[in-house]
């Protein structure tokens, strides 16, 4: 549309629908198109393509953009995370975990979701428990998304009796979390 200025809504929606439909190409060139045209990119719109990258299977990309981003916060540090996640790379992600405590981020639910899916993928049972203090410390334990990834991690890592234990403390318990 002639005479209309894209703002970040606009440029969400694009990122958006380039992730849905796996559109590598169209992506990127609407990328270098935002930064060619002076478009500062926010943590909402880097986000949205750190996100899109991922979906596309652009991993280098994804963590590129998500290094580009100056003003980081938890959602965009999740979504990197989940990137990772989505290919097996519990590795890089619970790297990315240890680095978020670095710069001073605070995790909340969705971090720790995403850092104990690590741990159980790689049978990683000791960073778990390291994370199962930090969720006590939080005050997330109690949840029912994270402890519902707390018992996963546990049975996965064959450690029964904390599975059991972090299931005995979910105060509301769902499909999920019983399976």
């Amino acid at each position: 549309v002639e005479g209309v200025i894209p703002n970040n809504i606009t440029f969400l929606n694009i990122f958006s629908a380039f992730a849905c439909h796996r559109a590598l190409p169209e992506g990127k060139l609407m990328h270098a198109h935002i930064l060619g045209g002076g478009f500062k990119v926010d943590v909402d719109v880097g986000t949205a393509l750190v996100i899109m990258y991922g979906k596309c299977g652009s991993l280098r990309d994804a963590h590129r953009t998500f290094d580009q981003i100056l003003e980081q916060d938890i959602v965009l540090w999740n979504a990197m995370m989940a990137v990772y996640s989505w290919y097996g790379h519990g590795k890089e992600v619970l790297q990315l975990f240890e680095q978020l405590l670095l710069e001073g981020m605070v995790p909340d639910k969705v971090t720790f979701v995403n850092a104990l899916s690590a741990c159980a993928h790689h049978a990683a049972l000791v960073e778990g428990k390291q994370m199962h203090v930090s969720i006590v410390a939080s005050g997330f334990e109690s949840d029912v998304v994270v402890g519902t990834a707390l018992v996963n991690m546990y049975g996965k890592c064959g450690s029964l009796g904390d599975a059991w234990s972090a299931f005995d403390k979910m105060l509301e318990r769902n499909v999920v979390s019983w399976n």
